[in-house]
This record gives structure tokens, sequence and C-alpha cells, in this order.
């Protein structure tokens, strides 16, 4: 009797562990130490003189600033602690290469052990929510048109590779082979309610304007000039 109470006892002890490993498992939010907010800057008239008398026949070609979306980039640091209930260390380990993922939403709580690849309905109703119009060259559903990226880890939550919506942005301002080598891929995922943006950290390598980042992501704004408000997102990141 006293061998089965102490198996039960060390069974017990072993869930709680497990339970608190699986917790633990779950990407955090950090802390934002800089930032800066930069727009483009605008594009001078073009003239043309012509002969009084003639007709001219142009082709205008112009690169209009889209404010239905939203980047960030940046590096990342950090370290691995084990830490007690009100965050006290009592060991760390500083990190020297990073890799990992940042998530970005428009909720600031997400059910991580609910994530998986965002599906239409997902994707849907965030652009319903965001006065979104599908068809735009420029909606959520046309800019993640394709399923190509790596294989990673949501928690305890396995992504398989080419499963998500999924795009890479730009290196030297210019589009990548969207490929599962290629840098800076972001995911779109969902945890059955939100819509999460999710981005493959990289270990400073070249970005979309030639400096070094860990990553680089867009994100949608409102689909409607007419309000004014920005979108506020919520950042996590999980460390590996």
């Amino acid at each position: 009797m006293r061998k089965a109470n102490l198996l039960s006892i060390v069974v017990i002890l072993l869930m709680i562990l497990l339970s608190l490993a699986y917790v633990n498992s779950a990407p955090t939010g950090p802390q934002i130490i800089y930032n800066e907010t930069v727009n483009a800057s605008a594009t001078p008239a073009a003239s043309i003189t012509t002969a009084g008398g003639t007709f001219t026949t142009l082709i205008l070609n112009a690169t209009m600033q889209n404010y239905r979306w939203k980047a960030y980039v940046g590096n990342v640091t950090g370290k691995f602690a084990l830490q007690d209930a009100n965050n006290y260390s009592i060991y760390d380990w500083a990190l020297t290469a990073i890799a990992g993922e940042v998530y970005v939403s428009r909720n600031n709580s997400i059910t991580w052990t609910q994530v998986n690849c965002s599906n239409q309905t997902n994707i849907g109703s965030e652009e319903y929510s965001l006065n979104i119009t599908d068809s735009k060259v420029d909606s959520i559903n046309r800019t993640f048109n394709r399923t190509i990226h790596r294989s990673f880890y949501v928690g305890s939550n396995y992504v398989s590779n080419g499963t998500c919506p999924a795009i890479a942005t730009y290196v030297n301002g210019t589009q990548q082979t969207l490929s599962e080598s290629a840098t800076f891929q972001e995911i779109l995922l969902s945890d059955r309610t939100n819509i999460i943006y999710a981005t493959l950290l990289e270990n400073k390598v070249q970005g979309f304007n030639n400096q070094l980042y860990d990553f680089q992501l867009i994100v949608p704004d409102y689909g409607s000039e007419a309000i004014t408000t920005p979108v506020p997102y919520y950042f996590f990141i999980e460390l590996s």
C-alpha cells in the first residue's frame, strides 16, 4: 500500500513538473527598448515640355506608400533564466546567437495551446474587423497567398513546413524567391479566434535596406483612409 501511495505521489509530482514546463514554453511578452518610426519621403513632381500643336501619349509610373500596411524590423537581445513566480532568477544564460520567433497580434491574450495555421474563416474575420476588402490586391488574403515556409514550434505546438499562408519580406529592396531557405519568413497563424503574424528569427542578416536585422514583418492597418486611428499591435517572443 505504501509503495502504491509513493508511486501516486511521484506521478503527481511529474505531472506538476510537466505542467510547469509546458506553461513556461509559451511565447512571452518582450520589453521594447528602442522605437523609431519613419515614413517614406514624398516624390517631387515630374515635368515634361512639349511643343504647341503636338499630341503626347504618356505612360505614368508611380510608387505610392501603402497606408493599409505597416512594417516592423529590428534586433533581439535576451537570455534563458530559471525564475520563480515573482521573476527572481536563480541562474541565467546569456544568448550568443538568436533563434526563435516573434509573434504580433491585435490581441494581447493568445491561447497558445490552440495556435496553428490560419484559415479562410480567420482571415475573412480579420479583414472584416479592419475594413479590408478581400478582392483588393493588398488584402491579407491576397498578400499571404502562398504556403512555403520552414517548420517551427509555437510553444509545444509543431507547425509543419509548407502548411500555413506565408510570405518572405524583401532583402536589399528586392523581392525574394519564396522558398524554405528564404530569410525573414512571415507566417499567418491563428488560435482559432485571433490572427497572429509570426516571423522566424534570423541572426543578424541583411535586411530590406542592407542593414543587419534579426526580424522583419508587415502587418495590416485599417483599410480605409477615413479611419485615422492606427491599429495597435502586441508583441510576443519565443527564444530557442
